[in-house]
């Protein structure tokens, strides 16, 4: 139990403290980093440099998470479960700025030290003091070589230790790859890369221009995204007025390749079933801006619903409205619309760069409730459009149960709908494979390939 006291008595740096905050709020309230530490970092008044540190401290923590537990069990001497987890946290924290960045082991150690005695009490600084001097003992790839099994007898738990991904998961994704499994390596190092910071040009509100005047680089696959070196992407004004967004390239896509597919006949209402937090829906709505369409954004949750309207606030006449409404139940009628968005909730495992967490929280049994689910909405979805309109079916997963799999099952028992080629609408993006997509015509995207989130895109029209 925290000592009072030794808090207001021991110097802690602040960085540090800020990071320590931000793994316990992850870990008590089952938030995500990447939502608390802004706004921690402006509370706080930390810039510049060192909210880089902060930032590099909570990600890469939380991404190796897998791998230093594994490198602190061989020295704590006791199970894991019987270290108490506020202690847990701080030696996360030391062993990735020992192992993971560039900071001297000794000051690692001293500050970890500090920040135990600061936040949980002086009775555990010892421990803490005598596990991170063991940790420094050995660079990363030597603690790997050490504590993970032989890759040549089970090579999905080395990899799984190497990479700090739960062992389901990189069978996974190996399923998932195909006939490029031999990509799996590449594929995790690239989910404990920091990501790029990418902001969408909604149409119609802001141009490109704009935000590479702002300090950012224009893509090559998006016509709407522009990457960011640095800093926070709430000064940029546009994004600070809703004309522009922070979104993922691969999320930018696949919301234009709905809006790129042809459909027969009229095209003017737009359905996003699945629209929380909003992303989507403000991109959709600006391109049926400019083409005399509306796009009706719908999410069960109200609390979600108030953060599409509040993403979508921008957007104007392309934007019908915002309903909270459940896709599976859904309260507009069969056939009214030309164009559906289905982005469905699934194991979110496609943005472990940017929401390390979920490697940690997902079980492969959340698919158990997952995979119903993501079938009655698209099978919604498909009631909801009309003939020679087209849905698009979603995922920020390349897992084959909720991706493929979905698909084909919706598919075999409907005979009102054709699964179409989505390849040619992906035309800017490159190295696109066939031999990796379990259902051909559908499109999976790799951040170890194109640098975005593992989207899967799948149209079907109703025929």
């Amino acid at each position: 139990m925290a000592d009072p006291r030794s808090a207001r008595r021991t110097p802690v740096d602040a960085a540090r403290a800020a990071a320590y905050d931000v793994l316990a709020a992850v870990r008590e309230q089952d938030a995500y980093a990447n939502l608390v530490l802004p706004g921690l970092l402006r509370s706080r008044g930390i810039t510049g440099r060192d909210a880089a540190f902060v930032t590099e401290l909570v990600s890469g923590t939380i991404r190796r998470q897998g791998t230093y537990d594994a490198v602190l069990a061989v020295n704590v001497q006791r199970p894991m479960s019987e270290v108490d987890v506020a202690v847990l946290d701080a030696l996360r924290l030391g062993t990735h700025q020992i192992l993971g960045m560039r900071v001297p082991s000794h000051a690692a150690v001293g500050t970890s030290v500090d920040l135990v005695r600061a936040k949980v009490g002086h009775r555990t600084a010892g421990f803490v003091n005598a596990v991170l001097r063991r940790v420094a003992e050995h660079d990363l790839a030597a603690w790997v070589r050490r504590v993970a099994p032989d890759p040549t007898a089970d090579p999905v738990g080395f990899a799984s230790v190497a990479h700090s991904h739960p062992r389901w998961v990189v069978e996974a994704f190996a399923e998932a790859l195909g006939e490029s499994s031999g990509e799996l390596d590449p594929l995790l190092d690239a989910d404990n890369e920091p990501p790029r910071v990418t902001l969408v040009a909604r149409p119609g509100l802001v141009s490109v221009e704009e935000l590479v005047a702002a300090g950012g680089v224009a893509s090559s696959m998006s016509p709407f995204a522009v990457t960011l070196s640095g800093g926070d992407p709430g000064n940029v004004p546009a994004v600070a007025e809703g004309r522009a967004g922070v979104q993922d390239e691969g999320s930018q896509l696949v919301a234009l390749a709905l809006a790129a597919a042809v459909v027969d006949g009229r095209d003017e209402r737009w359905l996003d079933v699945c629209a929380g937090p909003g992303g989507k829906a403000a991109l959709l709505g600006a391109v049926a801006a400019n083409r005399g369409a509306r796009l009706l954004a719908a999410e069960l949750q109200p609390h979600r619903a108030e953060l599409v309207r509040s993403g979508t606030r921008a957007v104007g006449t392309g934007l019908w409205g915002v309903v909270a409404a459940d896709g599976t139940r859904p309260a507009w009628r069969k056939g009214a619309f030309d164009r559906v968005m289905v982005d469905a909730p699934c194991l979110g495992l496609g943005a472990l760069r940017r929401r390390p967490e979920a490697r940690w929280r997902r079980r492969l049994s959340d698919l158990d409730n997952l995979v119903p689910l993501q079938r009655a909405l698209l099978s919604s979805a498909l009631d909801a459009v009309r003939p020679g309109g087209v849905v698009a079916y979603v995922t920020c997963s390349p897992v084959l149960a909720e991706t493929s799999g979905v698909v084909s099952s919706v598919l075999t028992g409907r005979g009102d709908v054709r699964l179409e080629d989505a390849a040619p609408l992906f035309e800017s993006v490159p190295d696109l494979r066939a031999e990796s997509m379990a259902l051909l015509g559908t499109v999976q995207l790799w951040p170890h390939r194109q640098g975005t989130d593992a989207m899967f895109f799948a149209l079907l029209r109703r025929v």
